[in-house]
């Protein structure tokens, strides 16, 4: 007789998610060496005879530490907090040897890069239909991300996305954000539900795994370029997606 493979059972949906929105539903912020290398080669004959990449990749790395160290407040200043880092990346080329860069240059480079960020934003195929399915099952939904009240507001009000959740919950408006566990818990008790009814869907591993799991809610990570995890990374995720399409049963 024939042996059948059966697929495995999937996990029954649970009568929450708390869904994250920047690089989750929207993609916003990630893969910032591309646009990095877009708006240098702008500012190419502002930067010569420095070559745009060495640009880029200098900021880049200076960013990338600044936000590894910095205090979560600056995750209300983005613009401010982009300042920073071009100047600071200017800085390390000019200690380096290179030309020195004026920090109107830098402020301007900074804010056509923050201008290209919202240009250049969408909303991931499939995820407001994805979104619209999950909350016509019957699933309780909480929109629950980090930033300025001003930006991110803006951001629901673009792509369309207050109607869809039973709960709004911006870091700049609430006093807090991930990953505080009053983050999580002021979302699902706006809810009504607790940690075990409950899904937390997003792309940062501290936010939307680490944090959650501690708190005994189901939690996905989102890896929308199929990257996998970091190497080394002893984070593990309850389930892996690359897009919110896959939480919707078939």
């Amino acid at each position: 007789m024939a042996m059948t493979t059966m697929k495995p059972a999937m996990r029954p949906l649970p009568r929450a998610m708390l869904i994250d929105m920047d690089d989750t539903i929207l993609s916003a912020y990630a893969r910032p060496e591309i646009a990095w290398n877009t708006i240098t080669a702008e500012f190419a004959e502002e930067l010569a005879p420095l070559p745009p990449q060495l640009v880029a990749s200098t900021v880049l790395a200076f960013a990338k530490n600044f936000w590894a160290n910095a205090d979560a407040s600056w995750r209300l200043k983005l613009a401010e907090a982009r300042h920073l880092t071009v100047k600071g990346g200017f800085a390390s080329l000019a200690a380096a040897g290179h030309r020195a860069l004026p920090d109107d240059l830098a402020i301007r480079l900074a804010d056509r890069f923050t201008a290209y960020r919202e240009e250049e934003m969408f909303v991931f195929p499939g995820a407001h239909d994805a979104i619209d399915r999950l909350k016509a099952l019957g699933i309780k939904l909480a929109l629950v991300t980090n930033g300025a009240a001003d930006t991110q507001r803006a951001k629901v009000e673009r792509f369309e996305l207050a109607h869809r959740f039973h709960h709004i919950q911006i870091e700049g408006e609430h006093g807090f954000g991930k990953p505080e566990e009053r983050a999580y818990l002021h979302a699902m008790e706006a809810l009504g539900v607790t940690a075990r009814d409950t899904w937390m869907i997003g792309d940062n591993l501290e936010w939307e795994v680490v944090t959650p799991q501690r708190l005994g809610i189901y939690s996905i990570w989102i890896d929308v370029h199929g990257d996998g995890l970091p190497e080394g990374s002893i984070v593990k995720p309850d389930r892996i997606i690359r897009s919110l399409t896959e939480l919707v049963p078939d």
